[in-house]
């Protein structure tokens, strides 16, 4: 499984094209080509030496405690999970828009179009 990683740019390296970045213990030349030049203290996503894209500090800590998430899982330590993912507890899950239902207008009983429809179309009073 590839997965990227939320890295913080320490300084730049080589012109702009590169960028020494870390994440706690671990220090990575990243190629920013992708998402420009960025000043120290910005976190970008990491991803096979390549910066992928800039994020904000709070995506940065959210990424960074899922992956937590995922080593306490693997480690055997599920009870820790529930709060590494503290910003999805406490909240509904919602369908992106496009898997949402549309909404029936509603319809008056004394409305013409609202009589019933047959599988061709037609109201059965229509068909005559």
């Amino acid at each position: 499984m590839c997965i990227g990683i939320p890295l913080q740019v320490t300084r730049p390296d080589g012109e702009g094209v590169f960028a020494v970045c870390v994440d706690g213990m671990v220090s990575e030349r990243l190629d920013m080509r992708l998402v420009g030049e960025q000043p120290a203290g910005t976190w970008v996503l990491g991803f096979q030496g390549a910066a992928r894209r800039v994020l904000d500090p709070v995506e940065a800590a959210q990424i960074r405690q899922a992956l937590m998430a995922l080593r306490a899982a693997l480690d055997g330590e599920a009870e820790a999970i529930d709060t590494m993912f503290a910003d999805l507890i406490a909240r509904e899950p919602q369908l992106p828009e496009h898997l949402r239902m549309p909404r029936a207008p509603a319809v008056s009983p004394s409305d013409p179009d609202a009589r019933p429809q047959t599988a061709r179309g037609l109201n059965p009073e229509e068909r005559a």
